[in-house]
């Protein structure tokens, strides 16, 4: 009788133990880390529009891509604003108010403007809803990526509640009328008529703004904030602001400007506008290399050391204002694309970028994004990789240091990223012409990108139009 309960219980636990090897792994994935100075020096940060990413434009459907990102290098996503879009005073296409088209059929298929906010501390319903967005983070940070929220600090919908709860919150004429955001060196409108302009003068206000901005960390997690328009709204609030959000838990600010000012008032990164606008210039043969030269200069004077840019050949303004890459830079397209990872500073990818977009995406209307990888995924995939894994190519605060190569050629551009014992060099043919040009590079490198070796046997060199090496 004992023999046949001792058979019995080895069986059971061979079940159980055959049992327990077919169940998936139930580990826990690593805890998360809050965002640090360190994480920022090799990261590639995702611009994220989520009405047009996916067919059905929603939290649900970008959350599913977000592992994707993250063979892309991706450490950090940036989300359009997320809130609901006010429908007084919303834009057509072409300029026009919807409330002046009679057909409702028409009329619904304009959504309006993200950046037109008509709740500080709602979800844009077309999104989903805050559960979504909550998964939305949570997934992200599973997946060891950071996201960052679009506010608008400048200015709100013309249905928002503050509207007619707090006038004086606003900008008024001298009718005490609330009026749209001025241009302050001509005195007249932006021609930004589906917004109201704030008055940071207005203390109450300025707290009331904090307030909600503090909701979106303390509930949902989120792990900072690019500010639109923040050029346009005093450094001091942002000093305040930030320093109360950072007591909740360390946070990213990415400034939506280019005014040096405003790092030493929280901020971590700026765009760069100035260098992007050379790129385009290069790309048409308005300008070369001096010219990108004479920035690099002055970025070296303008910015402390923990000072740095996001760099980047598109987004949303530039895709669906001024065109696609293809559009704006042409055949330069690629070489501009390794540029912006090699040059100190973080990349930027915007939606669709991945995937080859060669269409504007639409501003007020539901649109889309192609969804079929091909070579500009790979390249990215590869810079990607690079960006997170190279030191020489650390950008962030403690930036490896960029080293000029002269090659007494205005068209080729010739720098070294590193130190002595890791350093990564860039070359580039910088303009449509077949460009020869002398440096001391002799011996054999690694080509990053094609992964394999490049020899250089004498100190002239040779690069048809646009080709690029990046090497090390």
């Amino acid at each position: 009788m004992k023999v046949k309960i001792l058979f019995v219980f080895v069986g059971l636990l061979l079940f159980s133990c055959k049992k327990k090897t077919n169940e998936p792994n139930l580990e826990k994935p690593k805890a998360f880390v809050q965002i640090s100075d360190s994480i920022l020096e090799n990261a590639v940060i995702y611009e994220a529009n989520i009405r047009q990413y996916s067919s059905e434009g929603t939290f649900k459907a970008f959350t599913k891509d977000i592992p994707k990102l993250k063979n892309l290098g991706v450490k950090i996503i940036w989300l359009m604003p997320i809130n609901p879009i006010s429908e007084v005073k919303r834009k057509a296409t072409d300029g026009s108010f919807t409330s002046d088209i009679k057909d409702e059929a028409e009329r619904k298929k304009y959504l309006g403007s993200y950046y037109s906010v008509s709740d500080y501390k709602a979800i844009n319903p077309e999104f989903g809803d805050k559960d979504d967005f909550k998964n939305l983070v949570n997934t992200a940070h599973d997946n060891g990526i950071y996201v960052i929220v679009d506010w608008v600090p400048n200015h709100t919908g013309w249905d928002h509640p503050w509207i007619s709860a707090h006038p004086n919150w606003y900008t008024q004429n001298e009718k005490g009328e609330i009026i749209d955001p001025i241009n302050p060196d001509t005195g007249k409108s932006w021609g930004w008529t589906d917004v109201a302009d704030l008055n940071h003068e207005n203390k109450e206000m300025q707290n009331a703004m904090i307030n909600d901005l503090k909701y979106w960390v303390e509930n949902f997690n989120i792990d900072g904030y690019r500010m639109d328009v923040a050029h346009k709204v005093p450094p001091l609030f942002f000093n305040k602001a930030i320093t109360e959000l950072r007591k909740i838990k360390p946070l990213f600010m990415l400034a939506e400007a280019e005014q040096h000012e405003l790092f030493r008032n929280g901020f971590d990164m700026q765009y760069a506008w100035e260098g992007h606008h050379i790129l385009n210039k290069i790309a048409k043969g308005e300008a070369n290399v001096t010219d990108f030269d004479v920035y690099m200069k002055k970025q070296e004077e303008l910015l402390e050391a923990s000072d740095f840019n996001m760099n980047f050949v598109t987004n949303h303004d530039e895709n669906s204002w001024n065109g696609t890459i293809k559009e704006r830079m042409g055949d330069a397209s690629e070489v501009f694309t390794v540029l912006v990872y090699a040059m100190p500073g973080m990349p930027l990818i915007y939606s669709g970028q991945e995937y080859d977009l060669n269409h504007r995406l639409k501003f007020f209307e539901k649109d889309s994004i192609p969804k079929i990888k091909g070579n500009t995924w790979n390249l990215l995939e590869k810079l990607g990789s690079l960006k997170n894994n190279t030191i020489a190519l650390n950008g962030g605060k403690n930036a490896t240091n960029y080293e000029r190569l002269q090659t007494e050629n205005e068209n080729v551009l010739t720098f070294k990223r590193g130190k002595e014992n890791d350093a990564v060099y860039f070359i580039g043919n910088l303009s449509n012409k077949t460009q020869t040009f002398t440096i001391d590079l002799k011996g054999s490198y690694l080509d990053l990108i094609k992964q394999e070796n490049v020899v250089f046997d004498t100190k002239k060199i040779t690069l048809k139009p646009w080709q690029y090496y990046l090497i090390k």
